[in-house]
């Protein structure tokens, strides 16, 4: 019998309290488990807080009863961290100490670009077997098409379109709406097309706030009385075009986005003399229930990643590539970005153009 170990960001265990997390987590470990216990006789634990209760070496068994009723919960119900092992003056150590004590043959890692770099790692230069899960609103990593999560976010996101049309047109303002999206456009973009916004920002095509605010002001002049503005959380102007202030960064270094909406907003107002309100959405994106899309894409990765652990293939990641489940390298999902493509943003230009 062998023994694996779910992983990374997000695992679960049915007695604990359930914690942010993201939509469909908890339809991933349930099918691993289910998958894993029926299938292969395996067992299976979950670390607390992912890479945190790795390395403070916190497992708890996962069973067929601890999965049951999980699988429409957002979030986890174990609990999240951004904890890199590999930062720890003695991580590797006490990584690799975790999983001789609990005799585990390999770990599921569940993660996005960091946490998965943090597995692709572990697995090239500890010689750890790691399998991965790709888990982002943002849909950002690379080799899969799709990653879950997403579906959920844009749904929340273009019902936020559609809410602010109506206080739009009563107040006769610009409302900008600001989404997730550090390096990739892809929730703007499709909750905007689906909403019907007026205007698209992203951090693929670095924009100009002087032709923003022309295209805004020209739609008031020819009697549209309000204007959406959807803007991804990383979207950035054209050089020289607009003063935006320095990032504070988080404790990896990286830059604490959120809130280039407000800048914006002062230039259109300060630019139209229309009034402009901003909403920024935040983690509302990646909270409730996922989405019917989610809970399948969700339980198929889920169901993959036991099926390649079971099989030795360890360096490899689920993905959705079409329309079937196959298995990628993780060091390719993390090699580069999957951002939105020019032909998709061009179908977006067609109604703001």
């Amino acid at each position: 019998m062998s023994t694996d170990v779910e992983s990374g960001e997000h695992c679960a265990y049915r007695d604990l309290d359930r914690r942010w997390g993201l939509p469909g987590l908890n339809a991933v470990i349930r099918a691993v488990v289910r998958r894993g216990i029926s299938s292969y006789h395996h067992t299976i634990f979950g670390f607390r807080n992912g890479y945190q209760g790795l390395v403070d070496q916190q497992a708890v068994p996962l069973t067929l009863d601890s999965v049951r009723g999980i699988l429409h919960q957002g979030g986890t119900i174990l609990g999240t961290s951004r904890v890199d092992p590999l930062r720890h003056a003695d991580g590797a150590e006490r990584v690799k100490e975790a999983m001789e004590i609990h005799l585990l043959d390999g770990l599921i890692v569940i993660g996005g670009e960091g946490i998965l770099s943090t597995a692709w790692r572990l697995h090239s230069e500890l010689e750890v077997p790691v399998v991965a899960v790709p888990k982002t609103i943002d849909n950002d990593l690379a080799s899969t098409d799709r990653t879950f999560g997403f579906d959920t976010a844009v749904t929340i996101a273009t019902e936020a379109v559609d809410r602010l049309h109506s206080t739009a047109e009563a107040h006769q303002r610009v409302m900008v709406l600001e989404v997730t999206g550090r390096h990739a456009g892809w929730i703007a973009t499709r909750a905007g097309i689906a909403g019907g916004a007026d205007l698209i920002l992203i951090p693929e095509k670095p924009f100009d706030i002087v032709q923003v605010a022309r295209h805004l002001k020209r739609r008031a002049g020819i009697g549209r009385t309000f204007s959406i503005v959807v803007v991804a959380e990383g979207a950035q102007p054209i050089e020289g075009t607009m003063q935006i202030p320095e990032h504070d960064r988080d404790d990896y270094g990286r830059p604490r986005l959120g809130g280039i909406s407000q800048y914006i907003a002062a230039e259109i107002e300060q630019r139209t003399g229309i009034e402009t309100r901003v909403t920024i959405l935040g983690h509302v994106q990646r909270g409730g229930t996922p989405t019917a899309f989610d809970r399948v894409l969700a339980t198929q990765l889920g169901v993959a990643a036991i099926d390649l652990a079971s099989e030795g293939r360890w360096g490899m990641m689920a993905a959705l590539q079409g329309a079937e489940v196959a298995a990628a390298p993780i060091s390719e999902a993390t090699g580069r970005l999957n951002t939105v493509p020019e032909r998709l943003y061009q179908v977006a230009e067609v109604f703001f153009a």
